[in-house]
C-alpha cells in the first residue's frame, strides 16, 4: 500500500505549503482566489488539451470505462436527485454531485495505479471519462445556469462555447482522433503552462483552509455527508457489482473499485470559486473524502488484492 501512502504524502505537503503561505498573509488576502482562477483559466485548459491531444481514444470502448462512468454518473444522479428535492439550488447540486462522482485521478490516481495496481495506464479510463463527459457536463450546468452577459437564451447557449476547459477537452479530442501531431514549438508552450495546473490547484487548496471551519460540522454538514457517502461507499460498491456482472477477474475488480474509491478531485474547488456557487461544500467534500479515503482504500486493498 505504499502507492496509498505515496499519493497522499505528496499532494499534502503541496497543500501544506498554501496552508502556510495564507497563514503568513504572504501573498495578499485575495492570493488563493487568483490562483484557482489562473488555474482554472490558464493552466488548466493547456494540459487537457495536452492530456487528450495524446491520449488512445480506444480506451473509450473499454470495459474499465463502462465501469467507472456508471458509478460516478450513479453518484451524481443520486446527489441530482437529492438536492432537486431539497432544494439545495442548481449551482450547489452540480458541485456536490460532482463531488460526490468526480476522482482525484491525477494527483492521487496516478501514483495509486503504480504502486497498487502495478500499471500507470489503468487510470486513463478514469480520467478522458472525466475529462470527455463528466467535467464538461457540470460545467455546461453551470454556465447555463450562471451565464454573464444579458440573460437571453442565445447567452446562455453560447456559455459552454466560451468556457476555456470545454474548449481546450473539445480540441484535444479533436487533434487526437485527426491523428495530427501538434508542432514542437505550440506544444511545449502548453506543456510549460499546463505544469502549473496541478501545484496551482493544490496551492489554492491549501490556501483555503485557512480560517475554514472543521468539514461537516458547517452549516453544509449534510450536503458534504452526502456527497462522501456517494463517492467512497456508493461509488466503489457499484463498481464492484457492475465488474462482477460484467465478469471481471480479481485483479480488474481490484483496479475499478480503488479507481472508484479515490476522493473527490481538488479542482472541484477552483470550480466552486469560478462560478462563485458552493465553496464551502467543494472545500469540505474534498478534504473529508480524503482523509476518510485513506482507511477505504486499505479496506479494499485487502479484500481484492
Amino acid at each position: 500500500m505504499s502507492g496509498v501512502l505515496a499519493g497522499f504524502i505528496v499532494i499534502g505537503c503541496v497543500i501544506a505549503v498554501g496552508y502556510v503561505v495564507a497563514r503568513a498573509g504572504t501573498l495578499g488576502p485575495h492570493a488563493g482566489t487568483v490562483l484557482s482562477r489562473v488555474a482554472f483559466s490558464v493552466a488548466t485548459p493547456a494540459l487537457l488539451f495536452e492530456t487528450l491531444a495524446a491520449a488512445d481514444l480506444d480506451v473509450v470502448f473499454s470495459p474499465t470505462l463502462a465501469v467507472i462512468s456508471g458509478a460516478a454518473l450513479l453518484s451524481a444522479g443520486l446527489y441530482a436527485v437529492v438536492g432537486a428535492v431539497r432544494r439545495w439550488g442548481v449551482g450547489r447540486t452540480t458541485i456536490g454531485a460532482l463531488g460526490a462522482s468526480q476522482v482525484n485521478a491525477a494527483n492521487l490516481g496516478i501514483p495509486i495505479a503504480v504502486y497498487v495496481l502495478g500499471d500507470a495506464g489503468a487510470v486513463a479510463p478514469v480520467l478522458l471519462f472525466q475529462l470527455v463527459l463528466l467535467v464538461p457536463l457540470g460545467l455546461t450546468v453551470l454556465d447555463v445556469t450562471s451565464a454573464d452577459g444579458d440573460g437571453s437564451v442565445w447567452s446562455r447557449v453560447l456559455a459552454p462555447f466560451r468556457n476555456p476547459v470545454l474548449v481546450a477537452s473539445v480540441a484535444g479530442l479533436v487533434v487526437s482522433g485527426t491523428g495530427w501531431t501538434v508542432p514542437a514549438l505550440l506544444l511545449e508552450p502548453i506543456e510549460l503552462i499546463g505544469g502549473l495546473a496541478v501545484p496551482a490547484v493544490l496551492l489554492a487548496y491549501g490556501m483555503s483552509l485557512h480560517g475554514s471551519a472543521v468539514p461537516g460540522r458547517g452549516p453544509e454538514r449534510w450536503p458534504v455527508v452526502l456527497a462522501v457517502v456517494l463517492k467512497l461507499v456508493v461509488a466503489p460498491t457499484t463498481a464492484w457489482l457492475l465488474g462482477s456482472a460484467l465478469g471481471m477477474d480479481r485483479s480488474e475488480l481490484l483496479g475499478v473499485v480503488v479507481l472508484s474509491a479515490l476522493p473527490a478531485a481538488q479542482n472541484l474547488l477552483t470550480y466552486a470559486v469560478t462560478y462563485r456557487t458552493g465553496e464551502d461544500l467543494a472545500r469540505e467534500t474534498i478534504t473529508l473524502s480524503t482523509v476518510l479515503s485513506v482507511p477505504v482504500l486499505f479496506v479494499v486493498a485487502a479484500l481484492l488484492g
